[in-house]
């Protein structure tokens, strides 16, 4: 859309397109509808005396109010609400006037009984973020994660030389190396599976004050953990003001802003590994790399990647840092952020689907790989020298120094040059003679 202000709605819409069935303007009406419908047949289950005697059938209907809910009926809320100004109230207006529809008219006063807006947006806001969540983006992440994995398999035997401070090190296997991505994001998808998803629900300050004086025999406390639990799959925070804590949405932020600064330091390293030509990128055919080079390849995919990653987390940021704050019993503060909440999901999925694309374009670049460990023989230092400790060798650290620290290059004949030096038995230098930078690389 060339008219949209941001690009997720915009130049990026066909990425995100899936996650408006969560973050739309549409999706929270649904679920503000969702959340009221179900409270009112929770509310005929107890039963209060004025509602034992709808029929079944009628509650099938009024069940279907939610079931059945289109854009046009959300339209039609959009209307009531530029009247009333308020959102959730324009909300219980259209289900009243459904009630009148399907006959049920005498029993449209117990809609938002005892209830403030804040019950109903702090219970649809989890529902919504964790249906995203478990629908859209941790599959997307599981598919990153699993060409991740393929690739740490495929390599898994490739040497490499690693490099510390930049500098030459000790060397590697580059299938190791992506598995290390692959058990960070392992470690954080179990941890972000495990915070609790919660609600608050309790009236006006969260204390069930309008429920209680109707209804005094009602236990309202077990009503409403059990309403959470069971018709909302949602865990009801038990001590509350007007609105929800955020505590744990806040935590579910952080956790997700984890595993996008594991796929940041992902990028960022497939993108040194490109600019050190450990890889080549296939090309697609019509593509251009730069308007003025014809010969440039850029590694575009995960430039973008890392762009969509840092404003998702400054945002999932903000909202964490923000949200579990309002002054004394409430403030609206909250409200505007949390529309925002759709927002870094939209970028971590741009992000996500092109660090799926990068990958598939890469093609190893074995030739490379092999030339940096044939020009850095001084890497072996580390195994001579720990092997002559081994044998009691006088100063084997202080010997290797001298011999390789600060030289532009150490090559094969200097180090064994240097063994042939040694007043070790042949049998030991035999032994260190075997070590290369390509087959020193542990376990």
């Amino acid at each position: 859309m060339l008219t949209a202000i941001s690009p997720i709605d915009g130049r990026y819409a066909g990425k995100t397109k899936q996650l408006s069935e969560y973050f739309s303007e549409f999706a929270l009406i649904k679920y503000r509808v969702l959340v009221e419908i179900r409270y009112f047949l929770a509310i005929c289950e107890i039963p209060l005396p004025q509602l034992a005697k709808i029929e079944r059938k009628k509650l099938s209907e009024v069940e279907a109010i939610s079931t059945n809910f289109t854009v046009e009926q959300a339209q039609q809320i959009k209307d009531i609400e530029s009247t009333t100004n308020h959102d959730v109230k324009a909300v219980e207006y259209f289900i009243k006037s459904e009630f009148d529809r399907i006959g049920l008219s005498e029993f449209k006063e117990f809609i938002h009984l005892g209830l403030t807006s804040q019950d109903i947006n702090n219970t649809a806001t989890p529902m919504l973020t964790r249906d995203a969540i478990r629908n859209i983006l941790v599959p997307e992440l599981k598919k990153v994660r699993d060409l991740i994995f393929d690739a740490s398999q495929n390599w898994a035997n490739v040497a490499m030389l690693a490099r510390t401070h930049g500098q030459p090190a000790s060397p590697t296997r580059l299938g190791k190396e992506f598995m290390v991505f692959v058990e960070r994001l392992d470690e954080q998808l179990r941890q972000l599976d495990e915070i609790p998803w919660r609600g608050k629900f309790g009236g006006a300050t969260g204390n069930f004050n309008a429920h209680h004086v109707a209804y005094p025999a009602t236990d309202w406390v077990a009503f409403g953990n059990h309403f959470l639990e069971s018709h909302l799959g949602l865990v009801r925070s038990q001590f509350t003001t007007q609105i929800e804590h955020y505590d744990n949405l806040a935590a579910i932020f952080h956790a997700i802003s984890r595993i996008n600064t594991i796929l940041i330091d992902l990028c960022r390293d497939i993108w040194t590994y490109i600019s050190m030509e450990y890889f080549k990128q296939k090309t697609v055919k019509g593509e251009i790399g730069s308007s003025a080079m014809p010969h440039k390849v850029n590694p575009i995919d995960f430039e973008n990647a890392e762009g969509n990653l840092g404003l998702a987390n400054a945002i999932f940021g903000h909202l964490a840092d923000k949200l579990p704050i309002s002054r004394l019993q409430r403030d609206l503060t909250d409200s505007t952020v949390l529309r925002n909440v759709g927002v870094p999901f939209g970028h971590s999925l741009i992000a996500l689907q092109s660090i799926q694309k990068g990958i598939g374009k890469l093609v190893l670049n074995e030739t490379k790989l092999k030339e940096d460990l044939e020009n850095n023989w001084m890497v072996v230092a580390e195994a001579i020298q720990t092997i002559l400790r081994r044998e009691n060798y006088p100063q084997p650290y202080e010997a290797l120094k001298e011999l390789t620290r600060g030289k532009i290059q150490v090559t094969r004949s200097d180090i064994h040059e240097f063994i042939d030096g040694l007043t070790v038995s042949e049998s030991i230098k035999n032994e260190l003679k075997q070590i290369e930078p390509g087959n020193y690389v542990g376990v």
